[in-house]
Order: structure tokens, then sequence, then C-alpha cells
């Protein structure tokens, strides 16, 4: 959640990036891939009428209810192993002694309660606050309550937090994260930090401090909040290109960028712009963290966020996030480099991504070295070219130096991986 009710203080701007002294780093051995799970904010928000919206309200049995369903429906299988609250879960006020609390009607059996049912089901358990006075929604923030909340995260069973920067001081909004994370560090207990800090300053033309990013955090929100429709999805997606030059460099294994969370199986979004949401987030090397109500995606959109294909790209252990290579007649073309690497030469994985909507399909020829941008090594005679939204289909070899031609639906998006060839024979992957 990022920019609900936003009471920053955009004072002394300028001695920000000076500001930040004694930091220890992140050592906490998470994130080596990018985060994949569930998140409660975008779907159900701050809807906190149980007796109105049962089934809707942020309360114990909603996150144990999509706890099973990530069991029951594979979703935990295929990877995806964060259950995630966000905001809303807190009482009005911290008890006497200063701990926070979870509203005791919604839920009644306390937050540990659920981090334990969340992980009897092998899954992980994790929890919203933020760097202000209060969280944007109006609930009692940490500041002040930096080395309290830590430890109670951590008594909590707590495995990821992330940290929301409403009704905060921008001049003092890094050095608290900071401090917080070092807090968090002293607990003994691996928690994956997400900080929102970036989202903040990007919004008042700040270039953030990537460097203390990435000592800092495990991950980043770079942009402010999705919301249910594909023009949020083009807009955050057009910030990453916009920007991608000084932000690809700082995201790897440990420490992600995040465009925030993947709305497929909700209202917006059509079949083709779930895909075209997908085989971005997965070039992007983003954090694969749905957020919808598990139990009525439809079997198709089902079929894509399970797709292992899709979730092996985002997943790849080489951590490189991809970039917007061309555009050609409103259809980009996006690359990212992934393993298997064949002798000198990585794989890429290739999305065409269409911003048309012009009824038909759109048919976009391309040169695999001037267009895409693929290896201008002799060596390479060829690529086996996989559809990684068919991975029934059978790959074929297409000749190095050759025309691919591909066929887009208005607002979709198709996906490949070509696969380096030295000789003739095929590579089994």
């Amino acid at each position: 959640m990022f920019g609900v009710k936003i009471q920053l203080i955009w004072l002394g701007v300028l001695i920000l990036g000076c500001c930040a002294v004694g930091v220890y780093g992140l050592d906490n051995g998470l994130a080596r891939k990018p985060p994949m799970g569930w998140m409660s904010w975008e779907r159900y928000r701050c809807i906190t009428d149980c007796k109105k919206y049962p089934d809707e309200c942020i309360s114990e049995q909603l996150f144990k209810r999509m706890a099973d369903l990530m069991v029951s429906e594979g979703y935990r299988d295929a990877g995806y192993e964060y259950v995630n609250i966000d905001d809303c879960w807190m009482a009005d006020e911290r008890d006497e002694d200063g701990v926070l609390q979870p509203n005791k009607e919604r839920f009644p059996n306390g937050i540990k309660h659920l981090a334990d049912y969340i992980h009897e089901r092998g899954l992980k358990f994790g929890i919203y606050q933020d760097i202000g006075t209060k969280t944007c929604a109006g609930y009692p923030g940490m500041m002040g309550y930096f080395k309290l909340d830590a430890q109670t995260f951590a008594d909590w069973d707590v495995d990821f937090i992330k940290i929301d920067g409403c009704y905060a001081d921008v001049e003092l909004m890094v050095n608290d994260y900071i401090k917080f994370g070092e807090f968090m560090n002293k607990t003994g207990r691996p928690i994956l930090y997400s900080c929102s800090w970036p989202a903040y300053q990007e919004y008042d033309g700040i270039i953030p401090d990537y460097e203390q990013l990435k000592e800092t955090c495990n991950m980043w929100r770079n942009w402010g909040d999705i919301e249910d429709s594909h023009q949020s999805v083009v807009e955050i997606t057009k910030y990453f290109s916009d920007h991608q030059n000084r932000i690809v460099p700082h995201s790897g294994p440990g420490h992600w960028n995040d465009p925030d969370t993947l709305v497929l199986g909700n209202y917006g979004l059509s079949y083709d712009q779930s895909k075209s949401q997908l085989a971005v987030w997965a070039v992007l090397a983003a954090p694969f963290l749905i957020s919808n109500d598990l139990a009525k995606v439809t079997p198709d959109v089902k079929e894509l966020l399970l797709n292992k294909a899709i979730i092996k790209v985002d997943q790849d252990p080489l951590g490189i996030q991809g970039r917007l290579v061309k555009t050609i007649n409103k259809i980009e073309i996006w690359k990212r480099p992934i393993l298997p690497r064949v002798g000198h030469e990585l794989t890429q994985a290739v999305a065409f991504v269409s911003r048309r909507a012009d009824g038909a399909p759109y048919s976009v020829a391309v040169k695999l070295r001037e267009d895409i941008g693929l290896s201008n090594s002799t060596n390479i005679k060829g690529y086996k070219v996989y559809d990684l939204f068919e991975p029934k289909a059978t790959p074929f070899l297409l000749r190095a130096g050759t025309t691919f031609e591909t066929r887009v639906n208005p607002s979709g998006a198709n996906f490949y991986r070509f696969v380096p060839q030295y000789g003739t024979d095929f590579i089994n992957f």
C-alpha cells in the first residue's frame, strides 16, 4: 500500500542523501530469487466490516482461507510461499506496554496463532507496518517503537515485513528504514525486508540511493500502488522502461525492484492483458505476489499463474532484470538473459507486448540480431525457440540472422525463450 492519506513533510530533501550513517548492511540470506506469494492489499484493501462482507474483510479467516487455497490449488507447490497481510490488521491503539495488537474481533486468536497456522501448511507469513506515526489507513505506525516492533514481529514468527512510508518525515525516512532494519536483524530471526521509500522519493522527484537500498532491503517498491486495470499495469510498466538504465543494474539476488502485485484473476484484466502483465513482470525479475481471491480465479488465468515455464523465467538464478529493447508499431519487445548458458551465450526470454487496441491481432517481424539484440557471434548457428504460453508446443529451430515473426493480440503478449544453438543438435531443456 502506498499513497493513501499521505501526510509527508517534504522539507530538506536536498540533504537526504547525506544523512544515512551507521549502515551495517543486510545480511539475512533471503530473497535469492524474487519472492513469490499472496498479498491482501490490491484485492481486499481496507475492508473491515466482517458482518457486511464476511468473506472479504481483513481477518484471521481471510488469511487462513487463502493459505488453505494456496495448498489445495497448487500455488504452494508452484513456488508461491508467502501469505502476507497488508494494512488494517491492527487495533486502534497499542497496549499499555506499547506493544502492537491486532483487532480482537477480526483476529481473535492473535497474530502468532495465524503465523503458526500458515507455517503448519508449509507456507511463510508476512505482515505490514509503516515507518511513520500512522499507517496509510490511520492505524498505529512504528515511529518511536522500532526496536519493540522488530522484536514483536520476531516473537510472532514473521517471515516477511513490508514497511510503508505514510505520515513520515522525509528528512528521517531513509535513516529510519535503516534503523528498523538493524533492529530487525538483531532479533536473530531472518525476516525478508520490503521497503517503500523509493516510491515516496520518486513521486517528489528525488532519485533514491540504490546502494543504500541494496544494503538495507530485500526488495523495494519503486512507484505507486497497482490498481485493477490494464491502464495501471501499463503506467507502471512505462515507469520501469523509462527509468530502466538507472534501476536495472541494482536488481539481483537478495535485492529486487518491485512493480507491485500481480492482479491476474480479479475484475480489470482480460485474459490477454493477464498474459501481458505476467510476461512483463517475469522479464523484470519482479516478485510474483498475487492479490486476488484464489477461490474465484478462472481456470485459464490459474493456468497462467501456475505456468512452470514462466515461473522458471521469473525465478532464474542469475537474477538479471530485463529491459525494453525496441518498440515497433506499438509492439514492445522486452528481453531478459537467463539460463541455460550455451557455450559463451545465455538464453534469452523475449516478450512481445502489444500496446495496440485496433481490433485484429498485429503481426510483427523482427531481425534477431538487429531488432532484438540476440548474439552477433558467428559461432551461433541458430536458436531453439520455445513458446512459454504454450509449454506443450514443440519448439522449433530458427537460423541466426533470419527474421522472426509473431502475431500479437490487442493489449496481449507473446512470450518466447530463445536458446542458442552452435550446431544442428537440439538441447534438451
